[in-house]
């Protein structure tokens, strides 16, 4: 009787599985990355947006107001490299846009590759020295290389690092010529990208475009040194920048939405069960890189677009696909530009902080401390890289060094803390210390990192540039809507090394291989 009793049970337990409906993954994941989107920007201009943008993604939508990286300064390499791989720079690799090669003492960039030939363009690029696998990359792996993978984006990084290293195409706008660029990486450059920048691309059009501002004035004074005054841009004005300006507008904006339905409609996107990905990025950076105070009617601008912007790939994807069919986050890079220094006015405690000299006085206290030689071998951004072979040939100990550098470091005006590779490596743990780390590579970051007092200025006199140090946190959204996405707006932080595993749960793939972090699976 027992045994029957446990049969009959075990039969009607598998009965009521077979009966459930078997979930699916959705036919289309869109990843929209909007390079410097703020929470706080985009709802203080909620008054000026549509009801079919913004306002349907807080409706319709599974709304993070407060998503955080894990590591310290990210950028938009580093940041697009942390979303599609679900893990920090120490170790996927990408620790910035640019870092100094230790074994070149040459700035490197995070894509170049000199193996790889460019289509429409003269950059030679691929992802290598992206170190794990990638969201694309999984999703080729577990469909044999059926799914369709392209990325779309304003900017050269933004779209090999969400493309991966197995997409069929990752395409960016050439900064000089306006056409859209690629990477023999990928193989052949699709055909409908050709055709489009043959025919219709943007060097075929900036002569009549023109950014001025949808509303006449300022509607809110909460940006710093806000103005009143109205602008009007006219790219072609400049021969010689004239795309670079184009990319930093929110025009640039509307130029993915029509690849984008390129790449739907011809490029056979979400056309049967086998899952395929669309990776977009969108810019909500300053106009050409300027601060706050120079552009706040921009700025205004700016969100005002982007909200026109996503209602217009909303309705795309609907027509084209279905959203029921797809699944769409959006997120940020969760950075902002530099910006000037605070006004004198306020007397707000600033100062600058030269790296050019502090590396010249290290290499001199160095010199006193062990002998003659270039113990200081290069700098780049808030670190300092040593000169392993002569330390080495001195029979110098190079975790000794990094600490008393350090500690000679520290006592500069502006520094706030100086870490030495082997305390980052090795030291005690704290939170703070724990971001640093996670941004931070062994074989690429340098051996002593520069913390400089929030309000002080790094000013590199090598290259004429300087950049104003701010701590304060950058709200950031991560937003899903969609396929079987339930709505709803969540105050308590989350962190977007999430993101990745959230997104291979739905689309029933592995997650990628350095990614460790669960997914946030309350969302449907």
């Amino acid at each position: 009787m027992k045994g029957l009793l446990t049969s009959l049970i075990t039969v009607l337990t598998f009965t009521g599985l077979q009966a459930q409906t078997v979930p699916t993954a959705p036919k289309l994941v869109v990843g929209l990355t909007i390079d410097q989107l703020r929470t706080d920007y985009l709802e203080a201009f909620s008054s000026l947006y549509g009801e079919r943008g913004f306002k349907r993604l807080w409706k319709e939508g599974r709304v993070f107001r407060n998503t955080q990286y894990t590591f310290s300064n990210p950028d938009r390499s580093s940041a697009i490299a942390a979303i599609y791989t679900g893990t920090t720079p120490s170790v996927n690799g990408i620790i910035a846009n640019r870092w100094m090669d230790p074994s070149t003492l040459r700035l490197t960039n995070s894509t170049d590759d000199s193996a790889y030939m460019a289509y429409y363009g003269d950059k030679t690029s691929a992802p290598t020295k992206l170190l794990t696998s990638t969201i694309a990359d999984e999703l080729k792996i577990a469909t044999q290389g059926k799914a369709i993978v392209y990325a779309i984006a304003p900017f050269r990084d933004a779209a090999i690092f969400s493309a991966g290293h197995a997409a069929n195409a990752a395409l960016w706008l050439n900064p000089n010529t306006g056409k859209w660029s690629g990477t023999t990486f990928y193989g052949e450059f699709p055909l409908w990208a050709s055709l489009y920048n043959d025919s219709r691309s943007v060097d075929f059009r900036i002569s009549d475009m023109v950014w001025e501002a949808t509303f006449p004035k300022m509607m809110y004074t909460f940006l710093p040194d806000w103005r009143e005054e109205t602008f009007k841009y006219k790219f072609d004005e400049d021969r010689v920048n004239k795309f670079r300006k184009f990319i930093t507008s929110p025009l640039a904006n509307e130029e993915i939405n029509t690849m984008a339905q390129e790449a739907l409609e011809k490029g056979a996107l979400g056309t049967d069960n086998i899952t395929d990905l669309l990776a977009l990025t969108y810019y909500a950076g300053n106009y050409e890189h300027k601060t706050v105070q120079e552009c706040a009617m921009e700025i205004q601008d700016a969100y005002v677009r982007l909200d026109h912007c996503i209602a217009a790939l909303l309705d795309m994807l609907d027509q084209k696909v279905g959203l029921q069919n797809v699944l769409l986050f959006i997120t940020s890079t969760g950075y902002t530009d530099s910006e000037s220094t605070d006004s004198g006015l306020y007397k707000i405690p600033t100062g600058e902080f030269h790296l050019n000299r502090c590396a010249a006085l290290l290499n001199m206290y160095l010199m006193a401390t062990y002998g003659d030689g270039k113990y200081v071998e290069t700098y780049h951004g808030q670190q300092i890289y040593l000169n392993h072979k002569l330390l080495e040939n001195k029979g110098l100990n190079l975790a000794d060094v990094q600490e008393k550098a350090a500690e000679f470091l520290v006592q500069f005006s502006g520094v706030n803390e100086a870490y030495s590779a082997r305390r980052l490596l090795l030291g005690s743990w704290s939170p703070k210390m724990e971001k640093i780390r996670n941004g931070f590579h062994r074989q690429r970051s340098g051996d002593l990192l520069i913390d400089v007092l929030p309000g002080w200025s790094v000013v590199n006199e090598d290259t004429n540039s300087s950049k104003v140090i701010r701590h304060s946190y950058i709200p950031s959204p991560l937003i899903f809507m969609g396929y079987s996405v339930k709505p709803s707006v969540i105050e308590t932080p989350v962190t977007i090394d999430h993101l990745a595993p959230t997104l291979t749960h739905f689309m029933r793939i592995r997650a990628p291989n350095a990614c460790s972090a669960a997914p946030l699976t309350e969302i449907r």
